[in-house]
């Protein structure tokens, strides 16, 4: 009988990473959940029979800590961003040196296989520091992980996402949904479901190591026609207003040092720019997946919205 793999995945509390968790349990993992809430990490138990998972405190920042639950792992999985910075969770902390320490000590251990879960915004010219030091990770880890497969979704969906869900519950209680600038930035949503199936196709093809694939789902959308799908979706008469960018800069500006701000400096540059698969880029398709639309799952969700300005949404396994 084989030894049961083991797993490690930072970030495998949040909208992805928990996702991915359960399927590689469902596919007879062990599966260790690090970071630095080991209280929100251990809610992924849940995912698999008793044992199955453990959770672990290990912070990205804590080089002994990381290499103690890197020690007999053949996979690790670093789903680890933010979307702001606050404090000493800065992007070049985390998302930069961070998923590079995390590639280095994997492979002084030896782990068999590693998957990044960046972004299909990642550009090392960026000025966008999101944009920028996920790129960056992306060189690190390669550098150290030649075989890493790093994965770059544009915008993903999905019940308990961060963007259908947040401006429909705007689009319930505002006549208005905001448009900053032209609106016409372009997005290719991808469904979360269909991230976890790439990592998860990438662990059983040996032709996707070492390779970048950029997911997105089937149709590209601008933001005013994201914005106007919502509208349609939850039934309401809403009307869409342009904001200036020089107005939402100074919005931007204001907000900048709150946790959790709805609109910072560094989010209002990455809408200036798509995030779709560009021409050549290896895809979805590649992987032997088929992408799903925004028609087909995002009103299924929505509708399960409650008063109170709570969505209640069962978990999805991929």
């Amino acid at each position: 009988m084989s030894q049961q793999r083991t797993a490690l995945v930072y970030g495998g509390s949040g909208f992805i990473g928990s996702r991915l968790v359960a399927a590689l349990a469902k596919d007879g993992w062990r599966v260790r959940v690090a970071g630095r809430n080991v209280h929100k990490a251990r809610a992924a138990r849940v995912f698999g029979e008793v044992g199955q998972i453990a959770a672990f405190r290990a912070p990205l920042q804590d080089e002994e800590k990381v290499r103690a639950v890197l020690s007999g792992v053949d996979l690790v999985v670093n789903c680890v961003g933010i979307l702001s910075e606050f404090g000493r969770q800065s992007f070049s902390a985390v998302q930069r040196d961070g998923a590079i320490r995390l590639a280095r000590l994997a492979a002084d251990e030896g782990a068999n296989d590693f998957i990044q879960i960046s972004s299909l915004a990642a550009d090392v010219d960026s000025s966008s520091a999101y944009a920028r030091t996920k790129a960056e990770a992306e060189v690190g880890i390669l550098s150290y992980v030649p075989r890493a497969t790093i994965l770059q979704p544009s915008l993903v969906f999905g019940p308990e996402d961060q963007f259908f869900n947040r401006f429909a519950g705007m689009a319930r209680l505002s006549p208005f949904l905001p448009v900053i600038g032209s609106g016409d930035t372009r997005f290719q949503p991808v469904y979360v479901g269909d991230v976890v199936a790439a990592a998860m196709a990438a662990l059983k093809l040996d032709a996707t190591k070492g390779q970048k694939f950029a997911l997105g789902g089937p149709e590209i959308y601008t933001f005013k026609e994201l914005l106007s799908f919502v509208i349609r979706t939850i039934r309401r008469r809403r009307g869409l207003i342009h904001i200036p960018e020089s107005i939402a800069a100074f919005m931007a500006m204001l907000t900048d040092w709150a946790p959790g701000a709805p609109l910072t400096s560094d989010q209002l540059i990455l809408l200036k720019d798509d995030t779709v698969v560009g021409e050549g880029q290896k895809s979805l398709v590649d992987l032997g997946i088929e992408p799903r639309s925004i028609e087909s799952l995002v009103p299924a969700y929505l509708a399960q919205y409650r008063p109170g300005g709570r969505f209640e949404t069962e978990f999805v396994k991929a």
